[in-house]
């Protein structure tokens, strides 16, 4: 009896060894499962920037059917100079301080552009004098010339202060690219879509993005119509399909680097 009794004790603790192995091993395998998930999604590439599409969308776009496909924030992060930028879905807040500053460097730099075509427009120019004048027509033509001359010095005046007013776009166009460098924005023009500003992790599919080096932009690119400009950026033509002839790439470089990446439409503007 003592026997039996041992043997089905025996046999009791084999089952229940064999239970918990089951189990550990099921365990085992379902963190290997969940291991192996993460370490595919990790593995798999980012969406290069490109012409074709980032995020959702597309430069054929107009700028109501980009905002309601949900790839942009809904509110702006920039009004400057009569454009409108928009942050990336999950992007950074408006700010009101520097959106405020914005509006007033756009009213004053739109002031002082009417009032500089207004003083272009009255300006006139005094004619030559015809061969043979007599001395009264000289001395007339002298006093015009004159009158000339000292509107002229008042005007000059005039617009060095206005563009002071002008010159306050530079400074508010810094103070945004600083503040969404990271993060990147979508620009609209009076034309609809005008630039795609790539955020500082972006890449192309070529590999190349912010810290790629100047020597490493120009051999993804070789002989690829890659040119540089007067601006200290890089231009390329964009993918052919791509929302049509007038967008490009943007590499704007400092240092022997690249410090930015965006497509830009040419022949578009602001209000």
């Amino acid at each position: 009896m003592r026997t039996i009794h041992n043997t089905r004790a025996a046999v009791a603790v084999l089952t229940m060894a064999l239970v918990a192995a089951g189990a550990a091993a099921c365990e085992g395998d379902k963190g290997g499962e969940g291991k192996g998930g993460a370490a595919a999604a990790a593995a798999t590439p980012p969406q290069p920037f490109g012409a074709n599409g980032y995020r959702g969308l597309q430069l054929s776009m107009t700028k109501d059917e980009v905002l309601a496909a949900g790839a942009l924030e809904p509110s702006p992060v920039s009004v400057l100079n009569g454009c409108t930028d928009y942050a990336y879905k999950g992007g950074p807040a408006p700010d009101p301080v520097r959106m405020a500053n914005e509006a007033e460097v756009h009213a004053k730099a739109g002031k002082a552009l009417a009032r500089m075509d207004e003083m272009r427009a009255k300006r006139k120019t005094v004619p030559p004098l015809a061969a043979g004048a007599s001395l009264k027509e000289l001395q007339e033509h002298s006093a015009r010339l004159q009158e000339q001359l000292q509107q002229d010095a008042a005007d000059q005046k005039e617009f060095a202060e206005l563009q002071k007013d002008l010159d306050l776009v530079t400074p508010a166009r810094k103070a945004r690219d600083e503040a969404l460098r990271a993060t990147g924005r979508v620009n609209f023009g009076t034309e609809g879509l005008r630039q795609v500003v790539a955020p500082a992790d972006a890449r192309t599919a070529e590999g190349v993005g912010a810290g790629s080096t100047e020597e490493e932009l120009k051999r993804a690119y070789e002989g690829k119509e890659l040119k540089p400009t007067k601006g200290g950026t890089y231009e390329l033509p964009a993918e052919s399909g791509s929302g049509g002839p007038d967008w490009f790439y943007e590499f704007t470089v400092a240092d022997g680097k690249v410090a930015g990446l965006a497509l830009v439409k040419h022949n578009t503007y602001c209000s």
